[in-house]
């Protein structure tokens, strides 16, 4: 099932761009660098960030203050004051990448042209807030990105363009969050492209099976589970990083796992007991294989190579728990 509503499109589209954090800044910056600066930009409030929480504006904040764009910030999208400012723009198309707030209805139904989103999976595998991060936790092989016009669902509206990537066997949470940031960028600049020069564009509706959703990530989960196997914990380091960070406890201390690696080695020990630390990585049992612990972070402490950490902390002789 598809639908074409590229009729009468301008040749000069009428933007609004909505987004907050740094998933968005490469479709801004296409939009900026094509010479189709949006006529406003909606981005969440000002928060808490860093280590003295200091109120901050967001990445996409800054980024539109410094192109001259103007800000909109409202707390909800369910208000009629919004409704109506964003409606006195009259509005061809609103983009929205990494926004993080629902689309009610009355905001979907403004732009003439619709609502698109970029969203970072292939739908409709991984519907919802952290399809990055749950991809490379389960193991999937490709990842991608799709031109989504939205509806009223949890990215359940048809398709404007998709693109897969393959994931590799190193990528971490933050390397696969750049490069399908700025093939987002891409795609939708060219599906932008296609609208204002008039070229039909066809929405196709997402299949009924290969439906999947991801969770939102939660600092509860970064706790590492011994008694998963080691793939899937060399996984989950990869996916947690750079945020919420895998941890576990090591001698008393919270300890940070930036990298890891399986080891195809037998675990010679029940999971979470501690079998080599050595300058190569410390290696811990798991239900199934070696977990080698490469890049550790102790508390208020930079990362270190295994090297520097075994050193650091001089470990006592292995076959003990790291808790």
């Amino acid at each position: 099932m598809s639908c074409d509503y590229s009729v009468n499109a301008p040749t000069s589209l009428r933007i609004v761009f909505a987004g907050t954090s740094a998933f968005a800044l490469p479709a801004l910056n296409r939009l900026l660098g094509a010479g189709a600066p949006p006529l406003a930009v909606l981005t969440q409030p000002d928060r808490p960030a860093g280590r003295g929480r200091r109120i901050q504006a967001g990445p996409v904040k800054q980024a539109a203050l410094g192109a001259g764009i103007s800000v909109h910030q409202p707390p909800s999208l369910k208000h009629a004051d919004v409704t109506h400012w964003l409606t006195s723009l009259q509005p061809d198309l609103l983009i929205v990448v990494a926004y993080g707030l629902m689309l009610p209805p009355e905001i979907l139904q403004v732009p003439q042209f619709g609502c698109w989103n970029i969203h970072a999976s292939l739908l409709p595998r991984w519907r919802g807030a952290a399809p990055i991060q749950r991809a490379i936790e389960a193991g999937d092989k490709l990842s991608g990105v799709c031109i989504m016009r939205m509806d009223e669902g949890l990215d359940t509206g048809p398709i404007l363009a998709c693109e897969a990537i393959i994931i590799a066997a190193d990528e971490t949470g933050g390397s696969l969050h750049d490069r399908l940031a700025e093939l987002g960028a891409d795609k939708m600049l060219q599906c932008v492209q296609r609208l204002a020069a008039g070229e039909p564009t066809r929405a196709i509706a997402q299949k009924d099976t290969g439906i999947t959703y991801a969770a939102k990530l939660k600092k509860a989960e970064a706790e590492i589970d011994w008694n998963l196997d080691a793939p899937a914990l060399e996984r989950k380091v990869r996916a947690f990083n750079p945020w919420p960070v895998a941890w576990c406890d090591i001698e008393g201390e919270r300890t940070r796992i930036w990298s890891a690696r399986a080891l195809d080695s037998a675990s010679h020990g029940p999971p979470g007991v501690m079998i080599a630390a050595t300058a190569d990585g410390i290696d811990v049992a798991t239900a199934s294989g070696l977990l080698r612990l490469l890049r550790l972070q102790r508390p208020g402490g930079r990362p270190l190579n295994a090297a520097e950490y075994v050193n650091a902390r001089r470990l006592a002789s292995p076959t003990r728990k790291p808790g």
